[in-house]
């Protein structure tokens, strides 16, 4: 008659163990579902397409910024507003110069993490400058001096070699004529407040770039405690190897939130 009533209880007891488990398990534990992408210089929002479709594809909602490029402030401000559209936490994810931008705009009190893909992290009182100068270049580094309009350009010579020599000579020469370049103000402007030592931190490294030397990578991410994935590919590897880059993206996203 024990084993009966004990029986004929669990379906209650069940009930009330998964009730319990409801209110004591926050929402947040859920991780985040909103992903953020902002772009680095020389390069617009639609490097991101082929992410944009696997994280989609995995139920994320994604909103890709497309930075005005004219300062460190400009392209923090079109972050920022973008973080204020988002309907809970997001995972804020920058390329190359786009680190610099998340560094500061990562203090949204919607950022649960950070992802810094083949991107610079600077400390406070840096700048992206400092940080580039701090190893030396590769010879396939097409960076060139600002013109008269103190606009910063990528030698189109260099493009593929140096920026994404792991994509295609025509897709290379595409993005080269569309490169978006960034005003040299940007480049030379010290980060004030790094988001990075507040938040879980993620990052990749691109061991064949062209474009930023690796060991800055490896030395800035690991004063920071990052979360290190390294990827064989170039500058542009969030274009040339998205799937790696996204799976890197959906672990920050899979961390509860704090």
């Amino acid at each position: 008659m024990f084993i009966g009533s004990l029986y004929e209880a669990l379906p209650g007891v069940a009930c009330l163990l998964l009730a319990i488990t409801a209110f004591t398990t926050p929402a947040q534990a859920q991780g985040s579902k909103n992903v953020v992408l902002v772009h680095g210089a020389f390069a617009d929002g639609s490097g991101w397409k082929a992410i944009y479709q696997i994280l989609v594809a995995k139920g994320y909602r994604v909103t890709i910024v497309q930075n005005p490029a004219t300062s460190l402030e400009d392209d923090v401000n079109a972050t920022t507003a973008a973080l204020d559209q988002q309907d809970g936490p997001a995972i804020l994810v920058g390329h190359s110069w786009g680190g610099v931008v998340i560094t500061e705009a990562g203090n949204h009190p919607k950022v649960a993490a950070l992802v810094y893909v083949a991107a610079f992290q600077p400390d406070q009182g840096e700048s992206a400058l400092q940080l580039f100068q701090s190893a030396p270049p590769a010879p396939e580094n097409g960076v060139l001096p600002p013109d008269e309009k103190g606009m910063v350009y990528y030698d189109q010579a260099k493009f593929h070699a140096g920026f994404c020599a792991d994509l295609g000579k025509e897709e290379a020469q595409f993005m080269a004529a569309s490169q978006v370049p960034l005003f040299a103000k940007g480049f030379t402007t010290p980060v004030n407040d790094p988001a990075w030592k507040n938040k879980p931190v993620y990052g990749v490294i691109a061991t064949q770039d062209k474009s930023i030397n690796p060991d800055i990578l490896y030395r800035t991410y690991k004063r920071s405690n990052t979360i290190v994935t390294e990827v064989a590919g170039s500058h542009a590897v969030y274009i040339s190897q998205p799937k790696r880059v996204a799976e890197v993206i959906i672990q920050a996203a899979k961390q509860p939130v704090k």
